[in-house]
């Protein structure tokens, strides 16, 4: 009987695909000096460079799930929540949580130094699940991709609804540990650590690219 490739731990260029959550300038190049500080201490931007470059290496493929919200808000639904994004005080009916970037902003750009490579796929968003009504699920299952390597941010929003949604599509899940963040206190460590081990592989940088092949 053929082994299912989901439980073969290599990571093929055929059958894998590196999803680059929110890969975007605003993100990645916060004005707030404080978060620069903690992208810059967690060497996210140059692991998410690493891993990049390791998928091209074999010749995987790159998809860019991107916000793309309308300037004029008619893609976002307010809500009332507990917090603001932050977990500070807001979410009420005079501060609902907004998308911090516009579609076609510098900021809403994928940043230069992740860009997009020919044959990559950049997917426009709306949500929080890369899947939610994107051509995600499409324009992997097209290319016969059944596992996608995981990284970007933020680990306990994007990152986290991505992977349910990847866990439910059925598709095999690896999630790097050191080119995801969450500036939320300790709730990137507690995703990989008693979360995402029940739906995926959670490895470092140095781990997955080790994992590729051609």
């Amino acid at each position: 009987m053929a082994k299912v490739s989901r439980l073969d731990e290599r990571l093929s260029a055929g059958r894998t695909g590196l999803v680059l959550f929110d890969a975007l300038h605003g993100y990645l190049h916060p004005a707030d000096p404080q978060k620069a500080r903690f992208l810059e201490e967690r060497r996210i931007l140059a692991n998410l460079q690493s891993l990049l470059a390791g998928a091209r290496r074999v010749g995987m493929t790159a998809f860019y799930p991107a916000g793309a919200h309308a300037p004029d808000g008619s893609d976002t639904v307010a809500r009332l929540t507990d917090t603001d994004m932050d977990l500070k005080p807001g979410g009420g009916a005079e501060k609902p949580i907004k998308p911090r970037f516009h579609r076609a902003s510098v900021d809403a750009n994928i940043a230069a130094e992740l860009a997009p490579a020919e044959g990559d796929v950049l997917v426009p968003k709306q949500r929080w699940n890369a899947f939610f009504q994107t051509n995600l699920d499409l324009q992997l299952r097209a290319r016969g991709i059944d596992t996608i390597v995981l990284a970007g941010g933020s680990t306990d929003v994007g990152i986290a609804s991505t992977a349910f949604g990847a866990r439910d599509l059925d598709y095999g899940l690896v999630i790097v540990r050191d080119a995801c963040f969450s500036m939320r206190g300790n709730n990137n460590d507690f995703f990989m650590e008693r979360v995402f081990p029940r739906m995926a592989r959670v490895r470092t940088v140095e781990e997955t690219i080790a994992l590729m092949t051609p």
